[in-house]
């Protein structure tokens, strides 16, 4: 079976004793492979697959366990339970407010979530002549500063053969593999809880400088965001458009609409990220529809050497302007998926 999964040591963090162990899911036979970490917030660090002969080195993320604590660009975190800002970490909910550790102190915002370094436990291991799947679950008891209501949160990490994806028909697709993520999230308290949630990659082909890439982005709504990047509004209606990097800044986020698919059994959107040098694409792609990854964040850092493409299911603050909101009824559950392939 050419699918496996094993762990490696990754070290200690600093000041701990403790060692953080890495899984590693690969196809042994293509040299396609994802590492994860579960004991820290449950990232994806690396994410290498093939395009022909050759292989590339997907995203930018911390190579040692110091690099994990110094990183305040939240490289591949899972941002729950709410994803991007919240105007000085203070939101109502039925009724009432609450105030969360504001952690972007420039802007005076809650930023991200809590679930960004926190210790994931691994519940299920899966191998078949397909995949290699991961699944990791953070048990929540409501004792966080602003946001006392318990959850379940579980991640599924899968490195599968890019054929069996939604929208995996392409040429070539049972020769390469893609990676899948899924969510869900449970409501185990007693009382309805506001959620919403995201992922934080940084984008890159093995280092190439985001000045050698374009950008496809779907149909979509540009939002306006003040000068806190807090929401103010939108802008007009875009149609699906490529953008070249080259001297572009963004830090702009965006309501999506379906790509469209007569063939798709449910609504999707995908951004293409391009190699101009090599003309490779990889495919971003999130689930859309009703509780679903309506939201899309672009933002290219200072550094020039990748471009964060973060699927979200709700709007910035959106726990002061509800926009993609869910709220959860006791023991209701929401779940999403995301992907990424080359082409």
């Amino acid at each position: 079976m050419p699918f496996q999964i094993t762990t490696q040591s990754f070290g200690p963090l600093p000041n701990s004793t403790k060692s953080l162990t890495e899984y590693l899911l690969e196809h042994t036979e293509s040299g396609e492979f994802i590492t994860v970490i579960p004991e820290f917030g449950g990232i994806l660090r690396r994410l290498v697959l093939r395009k022909g002969k050759k292989l590339f080195a997907l995203l930018q993320a911390p190579d040692s366990p110091q690099g994990l604590m110094a990183d305040e660009s939240y490289a591949s975190a899972l941002l729950f339970p709410f994803p991007s800002r919240i105007r000085h970490g203070i939101y109502r909910f039925d009724g009432d407010a609450y105030t969360l550790k504001l952690n972007e102190a420039k802007r005076d915002n809650a930023l991200h979530g809590f679930v960004h370094g926190r210790e994931f436990s691994v519940v299920d291991q899966d191998v078949t002549s397909t995949h290699a799947q991961l699944t990791l679950r953070y048990d929540y008891m409501g004792d966080t500063v602003g946001y006392p209501f318990p959850f379940t949160l579980t991640v599924t990490y899968e490195l599968v053969q890019a054929n069996l994806l939604p929208h995996g028909s392409h040429p070539e697709a049972d020769k390469m593999c893609a990676l899948r993520i899924t969510y869900a999230v449970q409501n185990i308290g007693i009382t309805r809880c506001p959620v919403a949630f995201g992922w934080h990659p940084y984008f890159t082909f093995t280092g190439e400088p985001v000045d050698h890439l374009s950008l496809t982005l779907p149909n979509r709504t540009p939002i306006l965001l003040d000068e806190n990047m807090i929401p103010d509004g939108l802008k007009p209606f875009e149609e699906a458009s490529t953008l070249n990097l080259h001297k572009l800044e963004l830090d702009t986020a965006f309501v999506i609409e379906p790509t469209s698919d007569p063939n798709s059994p449910e609504p999707f959107a995908e951004t293409i990220l391009t190699s101009l040098s090599t003309g490779v694409r990889m495919i971003v792609g999130q689930q859309t529809g009703e509780g679903k990854f309506n939201y899309l964040v672009c933002y290219t850092p200072t550094r020039r050497d990748s471009i964060a493409i973060e699927p979200l299911t709700a709007n910035v603050d959106a726990f002061n302007n509800g926009e993609g909101l869910t709220v959860l009824e006791p023991w209701d559950t929401i779940s999403g998926t995301m992907w990424v392939r080359l082409d």
